[in-house]
This record gives C-alpha cells, sequence and structure tokens, in this order.
C-alpha cells in the first residue's frame, strides 16, 4: 500500500467491523478508558491497520512502547524462540534471560548496581518507593515529588504523581509526599531536609506534556539529594531505552541516580518493567522484601534484549537523534499559527498550541492517515517508534499543515 493510499481522505474508525468491536469493548470492559476511537488488528514497521482495513503511520507506539515498531522481526524471533522453549519460571527459580539481560542494562548504564524486574512502570515504581524506605530507614519518614509528575496509578505510585485530578479521588495514602514545582531547584532545596527518604523525578514529564526542566535541573537535583543523604530516584519509564537518542536520557545531563525506573520501550510490547538500585541501594532489598510472579519471564526478558539488540546493532539511537530533528525542525518550519513550539528531544516530542484544541488535532491526524497523542488539552505528544524513516517523518510534515487547518476549523473552541 502506497502512502498516497494509506491517507486517502475517510473518517477514522467509521467501518462496520470496528462499530461492532466497540459496541463489545464498552459492554464487556470497565468504562477507565471510554471506547477508544479505533480498533487495530495489525502492524508492520510503523504502520498499523485497524478493523476495517483503513493504515496509518504509528506515531504514538503505544505511548513510547513499541520501539522497534510492528512485527519487527528480531522481536518476533526472539519472542517465538523463547516461549516454545520455556515461557514461565516464577520467582522459585532463574532463568539466563533475566540474568542477560539485568547483565545488559547494568552494562549500558555503566553502574554497580542491581536490578528487579516486574511487569510495568507502575510496577517499577512501586518497587522504587519500598526501596528507599527500606534503605532510608525509620528516621526519614517522607519523599518529595513534583507537581504534573506521573508515576502510576496504583496506590504507591498515585501517591508520587502530582495530578490533583486523579491522585486525590484515591487518598488518603500511606505514605507522606511532598510536591514542588517541577524544575524549581529552590523548592526542592527547602523541601528535602534529613528527614527526607527520597525524590521522585522525571527527566522530562512526559504524561504533562513533554516539559522539559531548566538546564542543569538533575545535576541541582543530585546535588541536594545528596547532600541531603536522601534516594535520587529517575523515572525513565518513557525516556529509557532510546527514546531521546541516548539510552537512557539521564546521560545528557552527566549525573547518575540512585535507582532509575524503567518500562515501556524495554520491552518493545512485551510487558516488563525494571527498577535499578545503583550502589548501597542494589543491596538494600533482603530476601522476601518484594517479589513479583511474572517479572523477568523469559519472554519477556527474550523482548528486551532483542529490542537492546536491535537498537545497537541497527544504529537506532542515531536515527532518534537525527529523524528526531527532523520532525522538530519540520514541525518549527510549518509556522502555523495553532503550533507554539516544539519541546522533548530524540523521537519524544511535545507539540504545544495555542489553542486548547489537541483533541481535534489527534482526530484530524486520525482522518488523515496519522496516529498522535493529544496529551494534554493544549499539547500533543509524538513518540514514533525508533525505526521510523525519513520518508515517514516527511509524510507527517507534508500533511501536517492540513491537519492543523482541519483541527481549527472543527469546531473546537478555546
Amino acid at each position: 500500500m502506497t502512502a498516497q493510499q494509506a491517507h486517502t481522505p475517510q473518517a477514522a474508525g467509521t467501518g462496520p467491523r470496528t462499530a461492532e468491536l466497540q459496541g463489545r469493548f464498552g459492554a464487556a470492559l470497565m468504562p477507565t478508558y471510554g471506547t477508544p476511537p479505533l480498533a487495530l488488528v495489525r502492524g508492520q514497521g510503523c504502520r498499523v491497520w485497524d478493523a476495517d482495513g483503513r493504515a496509518y503511520l504509528d506515531l504514538v507506539a503505544g505511548i513510547a512502547v513499541s520501539s522497534l515498531g510492528h512485527a519487527h522481526p528480531a522481536l518476533v524471533d526472539a519472542v517465538s524462540a523463547q516461549v516454545a522453549t520455556l515461557a514461565h519460571t516464577s520467582n522459585l527459580y532463574l532463568h539466563p534471560g533475566e540474568v542477560d539481560l539485568a547483565e545488559r542494562l547494568l552494562g549500558l548504564l555503566g553502574a554497580d548496581g542491581r536490578v528487579f524486574f516486574a511487569n510495568s512502570g507502575t510496577e517499577a515504581n512501586e518497587a522504587a518507593l519500598k526501596l528507599v524506605k527500606r534503605a532510608a530507614g525509620p528516621g526519614r519518614d517522607y519523599l518529595v515529588s513534583t507537581s504534573d509528575a506521573f508515576h502510576g496509578r496504583t496506590s504507591g505510585a498515585l501517591a508520587l504523581t502530582g495530578k490533583p485530578a486523579i491522585r486525590e479521588p484515591f487518598g488518603p495514602f500511606g505514605v507522606d509526599v511532598r510536591f514542588v514545582p517541577y524544575g524549581d531547584a529552590e523548592a526542592l532545596r527547602a523541601a528535602v531536609t534529613e528527614r527526607c527518604a527520597g525524590v521522585f523525578v522525571e527527566p522530562t514529564q512526559g504524561e504533562a506534556g513533554i516539559v522539559e526542566p531548566p538546564a542543569g535541573y538533575l545535576a541541582q537535583v543530585r546535588e541536594i539529594t545528596s547532600a541531603a543523604g536522601a534516594a535520587f530516584v529517575l523515572d525513565e519509564i518513557q525516556s529509557g531505552l532510546g527514546r531521546t537518542g541516548h539510552w537512557f536520557a539521564h546521560q545528557a545531563a552527566g549525573v547518575v541516580p540512585d535507582i532509575i525506573t524503567l518500562a515501556k520501550g524495554l520491552g518493545g510490547g512485551l510487558p516488563i518493567g525494571a527498577c535499578v538500585g545503583i550502589g548501597r541501594y542494589g543491596t538494600a532489598f533482603g530476601t522476601g522484601d518484594h517479589g513479583s510472579t511474572f517479572g523477568g519471564n523469559p519472554v519477556a526478558a527474550a523482548a528486551a534484549l532483542a529490542v537492546i539488540d536491535t537498537i545497537d546493532t541497527d544504529g537506532l539511537l542515531a536515527r532518534a537523534t537525527e529523524v528526531g530533528a527532523r520532525l522538530a525542525d519540520g514541525i518549527r518550519a510549518t509556522a502555523h499559527p495553532l503550533v507554539a513550539g516544539v519541546r522533548g528531544s530524540g523521537l519524544w516530542l511535545g507539540v504545544p498550541l495555542t489553542r486548547p484544541i489537541a483533541a481535534q488535532v489527534q482526530r484530524a491526524a486520525a482522518d488523515a492517515g496519522f496516529l498522535v497523542n493529544a496529551v494534554a488539552p493544549g499539547t500533543v505528544r509524538l513518540a514514533p517508534p525508533l525505526v521510523i524513516t525519513r520518508a515517514e517523518a516527511d509524510a507527517f510534515l507534508a500533511a501536517l499543515p492540513g491537519i492543523l487547518d482541519t483541527a481549527a476549523t472543527s469546531g473546537g473552541t478555546p
């Protein structure tokens, strides 16, 4: 199918098979997501197809998850071979894949540490929260997080999430968390005392709309936490594994956190998360302090190893840098009145709008054959697979002015 055929004018998600699946979805699943506008049935590279045969260029990648795109041969082969050999062991036994993967992550981090495998980013942050408390002891009785942060939706991770609409309906929480404005080093310094157990920070806030901190912020967090003896926990769940053009975003800042949490792109679509403790935080947990029945299972570990190998051998860090810059420069060059700029780095970009009509942009993009994400009312997020080509990026840039024009006249109000 050509790009022109894939992007023929047609309302996205309007076919009969999609409507049928949406009806069944609404009747059988809890309404935590509403009813999604599209029903996807297959993918190849950076393209996906809906239930009625319409093709889309995927610029979301399952929210920064599908690092290698869809049906990548390396991932298919690794997962197929592993599931045909040994799919599960539980934590009662070890298997070679988890050892290989832990060693590989520590090598990429250049760190003396230890790894705990979970199934998701939320679970990785839950592990990090417990690890901080175990390492701190009873004299350090509170944590610090940042406004608009997102660390997950289970009780511990939600306690660290600085979005009141998400957090407040489910309180009170069993942990004291104090929030400071993201990027404000002086507010953080005032909040972190000798009683603070740890500070949770994202290198760039993903769910807030790809919000970057001021230059030098992560180094200031490192200095503040070190001075107070508190743990510096860096949530790299969206930013890790090549998304920003580096293996991990903190490497560009030249800092070493105490604990790093990973997920999303690590498994390339398979569910896996990791909590990495550096130095003394690598051995703060004792036997029985934490666990996961499925965490780091052989199939997920095989997927993660395939992702890392492919990023390395195919030069996808350089591609993320190059194509990400091409996208960012091209978006700026549209000079469209709806575009207020571009935030982020690599293939992790936020496009702030001059009007809060990101949902209309998302819909217009889908109608034009492109999947983007309205991460906030006034921000569109792009997080395409790391395998996206220059030609695919250019196809989106060519269509973008028309998408924005359609969104601006679609009835959305400021």
